[in-house]
C-alpha cells in the first residue's frame, strides 16, 4: 500500500484547525510549549532566507547569459513589466476593496488583543551569517558577473558551487521548512486564538481568496488576450491548450515541476522549438505574476487589519524589489512567500515587518492557502509570453531572411 500524501495546504488547514483547539480548551503551559517550539523554527527560518535569497536570486541572474540578446532582453522586459503591473492592480483593487470587509469593529477587535500574547517558555536565536540587504546585493554583483563571464573570462566553479549551494536550500526547503512549516503556523494560531485575533481574521480569509483568485483569472485573460492580438490567434484556444499546465502546477505547486507540461502546451500554442526551448524554463524562474498578485494583496489585507499605512508610493518599491528578489523562489512550495518576508518591512515598518513576528506569520498564513493558484497564473503567464515572443522571433528571422 502507498503511503497517502497529504498536501502543503490541507496540512496547513489542519495546523490551524489545532492552533485554534489548542489556544482555546488547553492549558497555558501546552500552549506556551507549542509557541516555544514555533520559535525554534522561526529562529532557523531566519537563518535561512538570507542563503535562499543568495542562491535563489545568484542563479537565476546568472542563467539569463542564456539565448539571443534581443529576444532575452525582450522576454525580461515583458516579465518585469507583467511583474509591476499585476503587483500594481493586486494593490489598487485590494486597497478599495478590501476595507468593506474590514469593519471598524473588526479592527478594534484585533486592536485590543495586541498585548494579550502567549510567551515562549525561552527564545534560542541563530544569528544569520548575513542580513537580507547583504545577501541581495551580493546575489545581484555575482548574478550578473556570472551572467556574463562564466565560461568566458572565468571558468565555472563558483557558478557550479552556488548552483549546488541552491540545491541544498531546494533540499532544505523540501525536507525541513515545508513539513514543519504547520508547526510554525500552529503555533501562531495557539498564539493568536489565545489572544482573541484568530475568529476576526478568520472571518475576512475566504473574501481575500475570493478576490485574488478572481483577479488572477483576469490578469490571465488580459494576458492572453495580448498574446492572442499579436499573434492573431484566438485567446480562448491559447487559453484551453494551456489547462494541463495550470492544473499541473496547481497540484505540484511548483513552476519548475510543471515544465514538462508546459512545454507541450506551448507546443499547442504554435510556438517554435527553439523559443518554447528557451521561453519556458526561463519564465518558470522569472515570471511570478500570480505570486505578486497573492502577497501585494495579503500584505494591503494586513496592513488594512492592524491600521498601517499604505499607499501605492509606499507599496511600488516593495513590488519592485521582490519581482528581482524572487527569482527562481516559486520553483518549491512556499518558496516564494518565504522569499518574501524578510522584505515586509518595506510595509509593515522595521518593528512589524520582522519576520520573526506574528504579522508575517498571519501573511504566510494567508499565502499559503492560495499558494498554489499563484503557481498556476505564474506557469500560464509563461506561456502567454511565449506566444508574444515566438511572433516577434519569426517577424524577426522573416526580414533577415529578405
Amino acid at each position: 500500500m502507498k503511503k497517502r500524501k497529504f498536501g502543503l495546504m490541507f496540512r496547513l488547514i489542519i495546523a490551524v484547525a489545532l492552533g485554534i483547539l489548542i489556544g482555546k480548551f488547553m492549558p497555558l503551559w501546552i500552549c506556551r510549549t507549542v509557541v516555544t517550539f514555533s520559535g525554534f523554527f522561526s529562529s532557523f527560518l531566519k537563518f535561512v532566507i538570507p542563503l535562499m535569497i543568495l542562491s535563489y536570486v545568484t542563479i537565476g541572474i546568472a542563467d539569463l547569459s542564456a539565448g539571443a540578446g534581443k529576444l532575452l532582453f525582450l522576454t525580461v522586459v515583458l516579465v518585469y513589466g507583467s511583474t509591476l503591473i499585476c503587483g500594481s492592480m493586486s494593490f489598487l483593487v485590494a486597497y478599495n476593496l478590501f476595507p468593506s470587509f474590514l469593519s471598524s469593529e473588526l479592527v478594534e477587535k484585533i486592536r485590543q488583543t495586541e498585548n494579550l500574547a502567549v510567551t515562549a517558555f525561552f527564545h534560542q536565536t541563530i544569528p544569520p551569517i548575513m542580513d537580507t540587504i547583504s545577501s541581495v546585493t551580493l546575489a545581484f554583483i555575482l548574478g550578473l558577473c556570472l551572467s556574463t563571464m562564466k565560461g568566458k573570462e572565468i571558468g565555472m566553479s563558483l557558478y557550479n558551487s552556488v548552483k549546488d549551494l541552491s540545491v541544498i536550500i531546494n533540499k532544505i526547503l523540501k525536507v525541513v521548512i515545508v513539513p514543519l512549516l504547520p508547526l510554525y503556523i500552529c503555533g501562531t494560531f495557539v498564539e493568536m486564538t489565545y489572544s482573541g485575533k484568530t475568529f476576526a481574521i478568520l472571518s475576512v480569509l475566504y473574501k481575500i481568496f475570493l478576490v485574488v483568485l478572481i483577479m488572477q483569472f483576469i490578469y490571465l485573460f488580459i494576458q492572453f488576450l495580448i498574446a492572442g492580438f499579436v499573434s492573431k490567434k484566438n485567446p480562448f484556444s491559447l487559453m484551453k491548450n494551456q489547462i494541463p499546465g495550470y492544473l499541473t502546477a496547481l497540484s505540484t505547486q511548483s513552476s519548475a515541476a510543471t515544465i514538462p507540461i508546459n512545454l507541450e502546451c506551448t507546443k499547442k500554442n504554435g510556438v517554435c522549438e527553439e523559443i518554447r526551448n528557451f521561453i519556458v524554463p526561463l519564465c518558470a524562474n522569472i515570471h511570478i505574476c500570480g505570486s505578486m498578485i497573492s502577497i501585494t494583496a495579503c500584505a494591503t489585507a494586513v496592513c488594512l487589519m492592524y491600521k498601517i499605512p499604505i499607499d501605492l508610493k509606499s507599496v511600488m518599491p516593495f513590488i519592485m524589489v521582490l519581482g528581482v528578489a524572487m527569482i527562481a523562489a516559486p520553483g518549491a512550495p512556499g518558496g516564494g512567500i518565504m522569499t518574501a518576508l524578510p522584505f515586509l518591512h518595506m510595509i509593515f515598518g522595521e518593528k512589524l515587518g520582522d519576520p520573526n513576528g506574528p504579522l508575517c506569520a498571519i501573511m504566510i498564513a494567508l499565502y499559503i492557502t492560495q499558494d498554489s493558484f499563484g503557481t498556476a497564473c505564474n506557469v500560464s503567464g509563461d506561456n502567454a509570453i511565449g506566444v508574444v515572443i515566438d511572433t516577434f522571433y519569426k517577424k524577426l528571422i522573416k526580414k533577415e531572411r529578405s
